[in-house]
């Protein structure tokens, strides 16, 4: 019962992020399209940047929606877990393309450092404060997700770094407006690109953990081993494997011995309840086997030469 009730609030919360993903994006890409002709017509490289990035949020947030539907597709075929990295892919191509649109704004920011255009102050201050107001609204939406899908995370990292980036615009544009100081629209430029690097070496860090299956944040293989070996009876753990199926999802694989007055299906029951309570995960597949059974682990640590030339005079073999 626990674990389909489990399922059941994991299905919920997936649906719940469709909502709130799919009132972002509609949000979102109609003020892009309105900063993007006010940008073009006041020459500001900080609204076309800041609009450059919401086309990224806009495709980040359509892309975590497709990934979204597709991790949900069930286990068939070779597929044994479904499609569920698809959302661990979502977020590295929008890492990705974050780090993309920065290598654009940097090279063009110094450019217009170099030699500055004319640069309209009032409509880039009036379209930056009217993106804050559009940017918190898509932030608070997507931070109702659950921001442990990495999915999820990406989309989010995405809309935040447009609210930072309109709030640089904002002061950029003001400078313009009472100084006449041109350039702060290129250094407002420079600061959204520094805050997109950030956002996007994250993106792209956690997913890579994911894809080349490091133990899931938090949680420390060796200590994990000696709990496991601290529970009675319990007497050695081998071939210990954790990784994250996606974010949320970590599974577990280990061999566990126990000694003979134990019961091999108790003790398993016991090592699943350690992982599940103290740890949350709840996919493990566990051998466990009496520890006379089995050969002992001197037995499995591979031969030196040596070693192997005296088994063989000790047998007889040449």
């Amino acid at each position: 019962m626990g674990e389909h009730g489990h399922g059941h609030s994991h299905v919920a919360d997936r649906e719940a992020d469709r909502r709130y993903l799919s009132a972002a994006l509609a949000v979102i890409a109609l003020f892009m399209i309105v900063e993007i002709v006010v940008g073009v017509y006041a020459s500001s490289l900080a609204l076309i940047s800041d609009a450059g990035h919401m086309l990224t949020d806009a495709g980040a947030l359509a892309l975590a929606l497709v990934a979204g539907r597709l991790a949900r597709t069930p286990a068939r075929g070779a597929y044994t877990f479904g499609l569920k990295r698809a959302e661990i892919l979502s977020a590295q191509i929008n890492g990705i393309t974050l780090f993309a649109l920065v290598g654009y704004f940097l090279v063009e920011g110094i450019r217009r450092l170099v030699s500055p255009p004319e640069v309209g102050g009032a409509f880039v201050l009036v379209t930056a404060l009217v993106g804050i107001v559009v940017n918190l609204i898509a932030t608070w939406l997507i931070s109702r997700g659950n921001r442990q899908s990495l999915n999820v995370e990406g989309a989010f990292q995405h809309i935040l770094n447009d609210l930072y980036a309109f709030l640089a615009t904002a002061v950029a544009g003001l400078v313009v407006l009472s100084t006449g100081w041109t350039r702060a629209d290129a250094l407002a430029a420079l600061v959204v690109a520094a805050l997109m690097a950030k956002a996007g070496y994250g993106l792209i860090r956690d997913s890579a953990r994911v894809f080349l299956e490091a133990a899931p944040r938090g949680i420390d293989p060796q200590l994990l081993e000696t709990e496991m070996r601290g529970i009675t009876g319990v007497v050695e753990v081998h071939e210990l494997h954790v990784w994250e199926v996606t974010s949320g999802f970590p599974a577990l694989s280990a061999h566990v011995l126990v000694s003979a007055e134990q019961d091999c299906h108790e003790r398993r029951t016991a090592v699943e309840r350690l992982l599940r309570d103290r740890h949350e995960i709840r996919h493990t597949t566990l051998q466990v086997d009496h520890r006379q059974d089995f050969l002992p682990t001197e037995s499995l640590r591979p031969r030196s030469p040596e070693e192997q030339d005296d088994a063989d005079h000790g047998t007889g073999r040449e």
